[in-house]
């Protein structure tokens, strides 16, 4: 009956859209379950990596390198590193837990560090998505400078395939959002062009204001009492984490961690050069300062 009064009223060119909606959504789908696995696996795998390059800072090395993750059976990895090195237990399980807390694929995963010269198990803790099944011992107990390898196993997980039959159950509600959607799609997208053409070229800024500079950090520049200065893209970057929080203590290590992990090296006494530049380009105003905070990191100073 409702297919019957779609056509009836002159609307077989919503029919039409829908249908075509549901053809491609069942396409997209498709794809999905053919490359979301190889996906899951290699974020996986660089999450693992990056736990990795956490213990080595933890431990004071900002420059050695995490070695290439070895897969080593079908749900285990090994994370090796290329100097040897100290952990804090309680650091490690909290490193994991909050990188992996996201990882579609690891629910539950037992974690070993193995001594490298006859691979017995220096420490090792279990953690569940039920969190009564967590095993975790001996937090306290800072383990001594040595070569270590940590292996990390993930128990098979059918999360995967739970997500494809709930893309596939979801086809009938898209298909009357779909229908909806095709109604009003219209009027939508004319109040959506006449909403653009208010902004000058679309773009929304990204403006800060630092006491009487003004800092654009899609342009990368500062700007003051007519004056713009120019900034690097690294400048810009380090600027717009003290931006967010300011007169607040910032981490060295987070600092490093946001602006350099991405590139996959961190030479030390770069962020000290990259500080230097900002404090002079930050003297037009003299109510600025980035200040060096002993033993913690920096902390970009507003006077009102």
């Amino acid at each position: 009956m409702l297919l019957r009064k779609i056509l009836l009223s002159g609307k077989r060119k919503y029919l039409y859209g829908l249908l075509l909606l549901a053809f491609v959504s069942l396409i997209c789908v498709a794809f999905t379950i053919g490359g979301s696995d190889d996906y899951d696996i290699a974020r996986q795998e660089i999450l693992l990596r990056k736990i990795g390059h956490e213990i080595l800072l933890q431990s004071g090395d900002s420059t050695s390198r995490v070695l290439p993750v070895k897969k080593i059976s079908e749900n285990e990895y090994q994370i090796s590193f290329e100097k040897d090195l100290t952990f804090q237990p309680e650091f490690l399980v909290n490193t994991t837990q909050r990188l992996l807390a996201n990882d579609p694929l690891a629910n539950d995963y037992v974690v070993k560090v193995l001594n490298c010269s006859d691979a017995s198990v220096a420490y090792g803790y279990a953690i569940s998505k039920n969190k009564k099944d967590d095993i975790v011992a001996c937090r306290g107990r800072r383990q001594p400078i040595g070569c270590y390898m940590i292996n990390i196993k993930f128990k098979p997980t059918a999360i995967i395939t739970k997500k494809h039959e709930y893309l596939l159950g979801a086809l009938s509600l898209l298909a009357l959002v779909g229908f909806i959607f095709l109604k009003s799609v219209k009027p939508q997208n004319a109040l959506i062009n006449s909403q653009d053409t208010d902004l000058p070229g679309g773009r929304h800024s990204d403006m800060f204001t630092l006491g009487s500079i003004s800092f654009d950090t899609e342009a990368r520049k500062l700007l003051i009492n007519g004056k713009s200065i120019e900034l690097t893209k690294t400048e810009s970057r380090v600027l717009r984490i003290f931006a967010l929080s300011p007169n607040e203590i910032i981490d060295r290590s987070r600092l490093q961690k946001e602006i350099w992990e991405d590139e996959g090296v961190i030479v030390g006494r770069s962020l000290d050069m990259f500080i230097s530049k900002l404090r002079k380009k930050l003297e037009l105003d003299p109510n600025i300062k980035i200040v060096v905070i002993r033993g913690k990191g920096y902390k970009l100073e507003i006077s009102s």
